[in-house]
């Protein structure tokens, strides 16, 4: 189990990584625009503390995956990590519309990719909280 925290922390600091580029790649600078102040720095901050959240926990797994995995405070982390990716998987069907994907190759491509890895990240946290130590 320690290997799929491992996988799961390098893809963690990875995805936190990439946030970098959202802003150009999603074109926030034009599409920001309209929005008053507060909504456009908050749309900055928010993502910058999404991408440090989801690095951080990276490193948790990357770092400490034998206490995750051995000790209870650890499986009461996975089993918050575990709510936290079911809740983002769920996010991925019922709040983002299937307009954004549906009939669109690479975007379908993409929330299917998605969706498997968040459901592997919940299946992992799951598992290693309801696993003996």
């Amino acid at each position: 189990m320690e290997t799929h925290l491992k996988i799961i922390g390098a893809i963690l600091v990875a995805l936190a990584a990439i946030h970098v580029i959202f802003p150009r790649y999603f074109n926030w600078a034009k599409e920001a625009r309209s929005l008053s102040l507060i909504n456009r720095q908050m749309l900055y901050v928010h993502t910058f503390f999404i991408a440090l959240t989801v690095g951080l926990m990276g490193l948790l797994c990357l770092t400490s995956s034998n206490d995750l995995v051995t000790t209870g405070l650890g499986k009461n982390i996975c089993l918050g990590l575990g709510a936290f990716w079911t809740i983002r998987l769920g996010i991925q069907f019922f709040v983002y519309s299937p307009k954004l994907w549906r009939g669109k190759t690479f975007e379908t491509a993409v929330h299917i990719m998605f969706s498997l890895l968040w459901a592997y990240f919940s299946g992992v946290f799951w598992w290693v909280y309801w696993s003996g130590t």
